[in-house]
């Protein structure tokens, strides 16, 4: 049976379902049709009424984006990518730093997509609201990651003029080397205001599925995060490395998946979870999000427990 399925290019992305697109466990007579976007992509991909096949089976999201399609997904408990006290960075040329500090009022912000949970958390800690926006976001693809980098160096009068970007998966690693400088950590920002972790992104599965299959769907792509963090990392980070992308040492691999393909990803945990209720409830409060109930589907009860290192 084929199921479709759509996840970002990042590197946690193809490190979670690496084990499925190479065979290397057994996927319970699935074939997994896997096709890569970048998040906003995916975000919009998961709305699509249009399409005559119907949603993506599995898909990554923006967990900001749940709401809009909980009606048709339900959350899986692991795949997921959570900031403990870290997150997406806010960046700029040296000279804006300090000013934007002090205020974002009327900057133009590169963002990864309107929809994506770096642009929500971004909202929320700027006091952002829909009659009052403070500042204006303009969506940059992530994909390559140089668009975003080459957009905020650009200051001709025909460029996107922009003060800021907003910079997600891989990007935070790199942002330095490429001139910029940290303007804020909104995943700091946010575990400073509430305490509790932001959930990024994560994967759903579709509601109208018979309960059987999608049973089978989860415990197949739990095993694949599970083979990849436990089993065979080593490789894993060597695979990544033949693939094009931004980073090129596997110090930079390690210190990436270190950050969201970790122990949170297998499960979000208590915390987690409370995460995104408050991501999810915040952003309702203000008016971007629609409310909604967060259903989760629970892990698979049968799990490896022959690790020897720690996942994080």
């Amino acid at each position: 049976m084929k199921i479709r399925c759509a996840i970002s290019p990042d590197a946690d992305d193809r490190f979670m379902f690496r084990a499925i697109e190479l065979g290397l466990i057994d996927t319970e007579g699935l074939d997994f049709e896997i096709v890569a976007k970048d998040t906003e992509a995916l975000n919009h991909t998961a709305s699509d009424r249009d399409d005559p096949r119907g949603p993506p089976d599995v898909t990554a999201i923006s967990i900001a984006h749940y709401p809009a399609i909980a009606d048709r997904y339900l959350l899986l408990n692991h795949g997921g990518s959570v900031g403990r006290n870290y997150g997406p960075v806010l960046i700029a040329r040296g000279d804006r730093v300090a000013a934007l500090r002090r205020s974002l009022a009327g900057a133009r912000i590169a963002v990864p997509g309107v929809t994506t949970t770096a642009c929500l958390t971004l909202r929320l800690l700027a006091g952002a609201s829909p009659a009052s926006p403070v500042f204006t976001p303009v969506t940059v693809p992530i994909a390559p990651p140089s668009l975003t980098f080459d957009a905020l160096r650009d200051a001709s009068p025909a460029g996107p003029r922009l003060d800021a970007a907003l910079i997600i998966h891989e990007g935070r690693l790199t942002y330095a080397a490429e001139g910029f400088a940290l303007v804020m950590d909104i995943g700091e920002a946010w575990t400073t205001r509430t305490g509790l972790p932001l959930p990024l992104g994560g994967n759903v599965v579709r509601r109208d599925l018979e309960i059987p299959l999608r049973e089978r769907i989860n415990r197949v792509i739990h095993a694949s995060i599970e083979h990849a963090l436990l089993r065979d990392r080593a490789a894993a980070i060597g695979w990544l490395l033949e693939r094009p992308g931004p980073l090129r040492s596997v110090a930079q691999v390690d210190e990436y998946l270190k950050l969201y393909a970790n122990a949170d990803t297998l499960d979000y945990g208590a915390d987690g979870r409370e995460g995104i209720q408050r991501l999810l409830g915040d952003g309702a409060a203000v008016g971007w999000l629609p409310r909604c109930t967060v259903d989760v589907l629970a892990a698979p009860t049968a799990s490896f427990t022959g690790a020897t290192q720690d996942p994080r």
